[in-house]
């Protein structure tokens, strides 16, 4: 059996920590929160540096083992802690189409919600530019659109018939849209998706703290 007592997991508010929290939660597996003060660039203090030589979250140590990006921890958590429903596997139908949601959800969707991200919220009003907002948003349709019309059509989650690690990916994304309120233009099967996915006990246990916009 094995130990997965000593999980530690760097955390702040509404980055992409809740990712890995989330996918923790709904496996069912015990770790031990470390808040990470994310006011400040870069994050946390010099001794975070020791852990994530960038300062940035998430994190995780696995007895004496650190990683870091997000959607990489999900799949080693999986492969170390599971098997789980979680996760797709090869041999399954839909292991195409869950690999290639599972990095949409950071490769696909990082540039147009991010850049929107910037450039209606995070940047000082002056340093923030209109032009970048305006294209970085009708990439954001162009993507809800996608999954929408592919992602999710006649599915309730993104592949293998049921909820995965693909939707934790992507469904991280959509809480940012949410947060900075780019979110209630998006396609009505998104917007179920999306109350489907934060209707979960995992979601709920993980977000406990992120204060989720109504």
């Amino acid at each position: 059996m094995v130990d997965h007592s000593d999980l530690r997991l760097y955390h702040a508010p509404r980055t992409r920590s809740i990712r890995v929290r989330w996918l923790l939660e709904e496996m069912g597996l015990p770790y031990t929160l470390e808040n990470v003060a994310f006011a400040q660039r870069p994050a946390g203090d010099e001794a975070y540096a020791d852990v994530h030589p960038l300062r940035k979250v998430p994190a995780l140590a696995d007895k004496g083992r650190v990683m870091f990006e997000s959607v990489a921890i999900l799949q080693y958590v999986m492969g170390r802690y599971g098997p789980t429903d979680l996760d797709v596997r090869p041999d399954e139908a839909d292991y195409d189409l869950f690999l290639q949601w599972l990095h949409f959800g950071e490769s696909g969707m990082i540039m147009p919600v991010t850049l929107l991200l910037a450039h209606t919220v995070l940047l000082p009003e002056k340093a923030r530019n209109a032009a970048i907002a305006k294209s970085a948003k009708a990439d954001t349709v162009k993507v809800l659109d996608l999954l929408a019309n592919h992602g999710l059509k006649d599915r309730d989650y993104l592949a293998g018939g049921r909820f995965t690690a693909a939707d934790i990916s992507v469904g991280y994304m959509l809480f940012l849209l949410k947060i900075i309120k780019q979110f209630d233009d998006a396609p009505e099967p998104v917007k179920a998706y999306f109350s489907r996915l934060t209707a979960r006990p995992g979601w709920v246990a993980a977000s406990a703290a992120e204060a989720v916009p109504a």
